[in-house]
């Protein structure tokens, strides 16, 4: 079901035909988009999905998490709970602790977990990651710089916002947002990764749809107020989404312009959530416009850009350039012949590799049959593979016999590039795209794959176990 009203370009203030060019643009550029909306005057007036997404399904969001782990924070503190000068060791007990807590340690505050100012040298996500223990491992590493004195991205310091939050509440922070913004917004969707301590993770693993992302944006152009009634302080908003700290020493042109509370300051008055690989809560204040993309991109500034050279001017009811949209927007699937025959037999890899794939079969009636591992829960998902277009399925599979079946929405194809067996596979909640090319060789098979995105390599070679 909507839940933001739905208008005509024209009816706020804006150009149909401007639009389409903005969206031909997008759609011409190299980032790929997967769905964009905005939203102007609290009215939908453009929604596009590029087939085979879809609006209404759950996108992986990666660092847009932060936002929403600030407005838990924001509300927390609304609350009473704690406040923004609260020391973080103050939390924890004795056991998480280290023996000796240093004097930068003991100075860090909430709000230097909030402006990414803790004093860490680099993210200390990365050293969290090594064990189950994510928060005792995050107090006991060194604090080089005084908190509040450099400001280094940091996604183990969301992550600590999210401990802080459950501590206090009892509840994980998906739980305590629920009835408090979920629901209220209508995002009842809404996923959120578990650490293995059993913690909500905060700086990234929440999934939303792309309209859920749309009602976010709109309650910070309202000040935090959601159908006459206030959800989130106004002042809450107001301070999150302000320059709290400088971040001069970030690349981009939009990533040095300020931070909030774990929100981003952009060029041309904007503020916004982003996540990896280019998911964007995008936000206007001067023109009351909020701008969703999901995306799969290693280039986010490019999304940026495009948006500044065709958005922004049709905001300020200025000519854009003229961009003629395609009819259809979609993903393709690849072209070329049908693969040769398949001789049935299983291919296996070690588990331990990068990729996540487990075994491959070739059957002879020209499919292919991959399994695949995932790193999140550790569960089995097999998928098959077949030339034409577009083949919609769900990756079933199980932790183990006891557990339930977890299922996943992802789109495939193949086709033969001589001898080798070529899939294309999309796993539509998420940026994640890839491309692997089997090819036999007596008992042994070879795998050459890439990945349209990737936090470390995007290409792989893998040779399938004797």
């Amino acid at each position: 079901m909507s839940r933001l009203p739905r208008s005509t370009p024209e009816a706020q203030g804006l150009s149909t035909a401007a639009l389409g060019s903005f969206v031909a643009a997008l759609d011409a550029g190299q980032p790929e988009i997967q769905t964009v909306m905005l939203v102007r005057h609290g009215h939908v007036v453009l929604e596009e999905a590029w087939a085979p997404y879809r609006l209404e399904d759950r996108h992986l969001l990666f660092s847009v998490s932060k936002s929403f782990t600030s407005t838990g924070i924001g509300l927390a503190i609304d609350a009473g709970l704690l406040s923004l000068d609260d020391q973080v060791i103050s939390f924890f007990d004795a056991d998480d602790l280290p023996e000796t807590v240093s004097d930068n340690l003991a100075a860090m505050k909430v709000r230097h977990l909030l402006t990414m100012t803790t004093g860490h040298s680099k993210d200390t996500v990365e050293a969290l990651s090594r064990d189950r223990r994510m928060v005792k491992i995050f107090l006991g590493l060194e604090v080089q710089h005084e908190p509040g004195t450099v400001f280094v991205y940091n996604s183990g310091a969301t992550y600590m916002l999210s401990a802080i939050l459950q501590r206090l509440t009892g509840a994980n922070l998906l739980d305590y947002l629920r009835p408090r913004l979920f629901e209220p917004l209508g995002a009842t969707e809404a996923t959120w990764q578990v650490s293995k301590e059993g913690i909500v993770v905060g700086g990234w693993g929440l999934s939303l749809n792309t309209e859920s992302l749309a009602c976010f944006g709109q309650l910070l152009l309202q000040h935090g107020e959601w159908n006459g009634k206030p959800l989130v302080p106004a002042e809450w908003f107001e301070a999150a989404t302000s320059k709290q700290v400088p971040n001069d020493n970030e690349e981009n042109p939009d990533w040095k312009q300020g931070y909030g509370f774990q929100f981003w300051r952009g060029r041309h008055n904007t503020y916004r959530g982003d996540g990896a690989f280019g998911q964007f809560i995008l936000v206007f204040p001067e023109y009351d416009a909020v701008l969703i993309t999901t995306s799969a991109t290693s280039d986010m500034q490019a999304i940026l850009n495009t948006a500044w050279d065709y958005l922004l001017p049709a905001l300020e009811g200025k000519e854009v350039p003229a961009t003629q949209r395609p009819e259809r927007l979609e993903l393709a699937p690849p072209s070329g012949p049908a693969p040769a025959p398949g001789n049935g037999q299983t291919y296996r890899f070690a588990a331990d590799n990068p990729t996540g794939l487990t075994a491959v079969r070739l059957d002879p009636d020209g499919t292919g049959t991959f399994s695949f591992r995932d790193f999140s829960n550790g569960s089995q998902h097999e998928v098959v593979c077949a030339p034409g277009g577009w083949r919609e399925q769900t990756a079933h599979g199980t932790v183990d016999d006891a557990s339930p079946e977890i299922g996943e929405r992802l789109v495939t194809s193949a086709y033969g590039d001589g001898n080798a067996f070529v899939a294309a596979f999309r796993w539509v909640e998420s940026p994640f795209a890839a491309t692997i090319s089997c090819q036999v060789d007596g008992d042994t098979m070879t795998v050459d794959g890439q990945l349209n995105v990737s936090f470390g390599p995007t290409e792989f070679r893998l040779t399938s176990e004797k």
